[in-house]
């Protein structure tokens, strides 16, 4: 199976276009205020319109309430919802039932216990997507272009996503020591936060392809 890309963070038609010709099979799309890549309702609505068809839609939450998720979900009409906040098992279950649609789980990782944790969300979340875990002067709980050792996934239950200061240069490495099947990327493509580079996303997708190619070779 080749492994699956998303770039997220999108905010342009042009960058959405960029994605979908590079060969993106996701774009998340940010509804988060504190984020720089934040979209309003209206925006990633118009945006996720334009993706319909072509590339598969993300809508990317931290710690939504009702009210958010069900504006979202008549808004923008996401192909998946990914929590990024302090969700637990029961919350991300009443989003999902809530949403009528796949949910992304993000787990912030600073070593092995916090993926062992992740098994509490198995047969709930659709996905779980390995995140580098934030510092506490953190303001954003992803999207900092920070790594982890991605050793801590190796014991993880597959498929998995994996996410966390990937760029172009790691991506390749990423793949090969934990198997992700999908890559997702967001300050790895940008030339300063929230602004995307089309060739940087050309450049990641096709170093993660070329990956996936070495990896089925071997």
């Amino acid at each position: 199976m080749t492994v699956k890309v998303k770039i997220c963070g999108v905010r342009t038609p042009a960058i959405l276009d960029a994605a979908a010709g590079a060969g993106a099979d996701f774009v998340g799309l940010v509804l988060f205020a504190n984020s720089p890549r934040n979209l309003t309702l209206e925006e990633a609505g118009s945006l996720a319109k334009i993706a319909r068809g072509r590339v598969r839609t993300v809508a990317v939450l931290v710690d939504p309430d009702d009210a958010l998720i069900e504006s979202i979900t008549k808004v923008v009409h996401p192909d998946f919802l990914q929590v990024h906040g302090g969700e637990t098992p029961e919350r991300v279950a009443a989003i999902k039932a809530r949403a009528g649609i796949p949910v992304i789980k993000a787990i912030a990782v600073s070593g092995a216990d916090d993926v062992a944790g992740a098994s509490a969300y198995a047969g709930i979340a659709d996905q779980i997507l390995y995140d580098a875990k934030p510092s506490p002067e953190a303001q954003l709980p992803g999207g900092n272009g920070v790594p982890f050792d991605w050793r801590a996934v190796a014991g993880a239950r597959a498929p998995f996503a994996l996410s966390g200061g990937l760029n172009a240069d790691n991506v390749g490495e990423a793949i090969r020591l934990t198997g992700a099947a999908l890559v997702d990327v967001s300050s790895g493509v940008e030339t300063a936060p929230g602004i995307k580079d089309a060739k940087l996303i050309e450049r990641f997708i096709r170093a993660a392809r070329a990956a996936h190619h070495r990896a089925k070779a071997s």
